[in-house]
């Protein structure tokens, strides 16, 4: 049996293939960049009005006469004489002739002529070619977060695909004889499978939709197959129970049939102590423990950051705080506990039902406490670690 500390070392060092797709910007919504992305243009592309106004060659004069006007999207260009203003809006093209634009509110008109009432220092209220980005440049680096600004801004660039880490595609297998779906009366010794249903919603939050569900019953040849075929048809297998050391737990010895290399089994941890890890070719497989709390534990601490690493994360770990707690309990199992708990003004409260059983508290927490295993008392008051659920 591992530490937690080296267990998540395992999986934070193991080689990974990082692989690209190319997308649509409209589909790229919270993807990571895969490679820089060069402006192919200037932007703005021309010298642009900032506002509605008036066009002028900067002078001392505060009289001008209008000589034209221009909207956004207007392509004419003007010739303008000393003493000559354009009357133009947010957006348009600025005549090569002028440098400075006057808001309206600083003009008085009369017909075809303005009076400035209050003029503004040379060039101001235009937008300069290039201002914003000149063709050539970076517009975004490699590893950027694809945020709906991001987006916006690469599109204003007339970008229309880019290049992104690739998500995993996924297989989750859920073995267990006794589980039954949902919408059913219980037989008698059956319970309701949530795992995958859990495993999916989980998935989905972090853009994970290329997922397939497979149930296996309690057989080992059938638990043999279901894996060969799972580690085919996906980058990542998550098996939900059958890792323990009971009469009917095949799953280790199903992996091991499958050429998939144990990296690490069983963690000295508190909930989802046999959990089991290990990879084959470029593909990676969990071995979960069955109980509901303890599968989205192990989740949250090993599968997720796995997860964001593949997908091009620099930040792929859950988020780390410091809280005061406002809880005593004691640590006498030895091993590291992830507690359910609720944070609040930087204080932690750990919550009843700590049970790898019970999902009612893990529904009702934004933040797992972690207790290391050498720590045997906190007390109300002690700083605890906490991992945010709500990134």
């Amino acid at each position: 049996m591992i530490s937690v500390n080296e267990a998540l070392s395992i999986v934070a060092n193991v080689s990974k293939n990082h692989a690209y797709k190319t997308l649509s910007l409209g589909d790229a919504l919270n993807y990571i960049l895969y490679e820089d992305v060069i402006s192919p243009i200037d932007m703005p592309p021309f010298r642009q009005s900032a506002m509605d106004g008036y066009a002028i060659k900067w002078s001392e004069d505060d009289l001008f006469s209008i000589a034209g006007e221009t909207k956004a999207g207007d392509s004419h260009e003007f010739t303008q004489e000393e003493g000559e203003a354009i009357r133009i809006f947010t957006g348009a093209l600025v005549p090569d002739t002028a440098d400075t634009v006057i808001i309206q509110e600083h003009v008085k008109r009369f017909k075809d002529n303005i009076l400035i009432k209050k003029m503004p220092a040379k060039y101001a209220n235009i937008r300069q070619r290039g201002e914003q980005i000149s063709v050539g440049n970076t517009a975004l680096k490699k590893g950027i977060k694809l945020n709906e600004a991001a987006i916006g801004f690469l599109a204003c660039l007339g970008i229309v695909q880019v290049k992104v880490y690739k998500l995993p595609s996924v297989s989750i297998l859920v073995t267990g004889s006794e589980l039954q779906e949902g919408g059913r009366p219980l037989k008698p010794g059956g319970i309701y499978e949530s795992n995958s249903i859990m495993l999916k919603a989980a998935l989905y939050q972090i853009g994970i939709k290329n997922i397939q569900i497979k149930k296996i019953k309690d057989d080992y040849n059938t638990t043999e197959e279901g894996i060969e075929n799972a580690l085919c048809d996906s980058d990542l297998v998550l098996i939900s129970g059958g890792i323990s050391v009971g009469d009917y737990d095949f799953v280790k010895k199903a992996l091991l049939a499958n050429q998939v290399e144990e990296l690490f089994y069983r963690v000295n941890q508190k909930p989802g102590k046999p959990l089991w890890f290990g990879k084959k070719d470029d593909a990676f497989v969990f071995a979960l423990p069955g109980n509901p709390a303890s599968v989205l534990t192990c989740f949250y601490v090993y599968v997720l950051p796995l997860i964001r690493e593949i997908a091009g994360f620099k930040n792929y770990h859950l988020k780390k705080v410091s809280a005061k707690s406002i809880s005593n309990f004691k640590n006498t199992s030895g091993k590291t506990l992830f507690l359910k708990a609720k944070l609040q003004n930087k204080k932690a409260e750990l919550l009843t039902g700590q049970s790898s059983s019970m999902l009612n508290s893990f529904a009702l927490s934004n933040a797992i406490v972690v207790i290391d295993e050498s720590t045997v008392d906190v007390k109300v008051g002690d700083q605890v670690q906490c991992l945010l659920l709500e990134n």
